[in-house]
């Protein structure tokens, strides 16, 4: 039996071990690999992201809406919404691996509205250009 997510240290083991899934997939790993410069900072910045998400605290800084949409203009509008399917099916499968419980099960809902939140907000600003 998996524990569930309980601390920043599970928040950044899921983080990290996610990441470095993406990283390497054919069909999505290109978008992280030439947008992201400093990898520790940026696991870092996101396990703060899950952090605050998952136990409520305040620790992420950041507008993750524009961070998607100025990567998605960096290429040329091409994310689709395949790219965030495979993201989400990714991280559905790292949870699955290391985690289980509700915790586990909010961290799951919470990135499949996240991945439909952003991008139909990526989608949609493409319109008004």
């Amino acid at each position: 039996m998996k524990n569930d997510i309980q601390n920043r240290e599970d928040v950044f083991l899921l983080v990290s071990s996610f990441y470095t899934k993406v990283r390497t997939n054919k069909k999505i790993g290109h978008f992280f690999n030439e947008t992201v410069k400093d990898w520790p900072s940026h696991l870092e910045k996101l396990t703060d992201f899950w952090e605050t998400n998952l136990f409520m605290v305040s620790k992420f800084r950041g507008n993750p809406m524009r961070a998607h949409k100025e990567v998605d203009e960096n290429f040329d509008h091409s994310i689709e919404q395949k790219h965030f399917g495979e993201w989400l099916t990714m991280w559905y499968q790292t949870i699955d691996e290391l985690f289980e419980g509700e915790r586990a099960n909010i961290a799951k809902n919470r990135a499949r509205n996240m991945a439909h939140n952003l991008f139909m907000n990526m989608y949609m600003s493409r319109e008004n250009k």
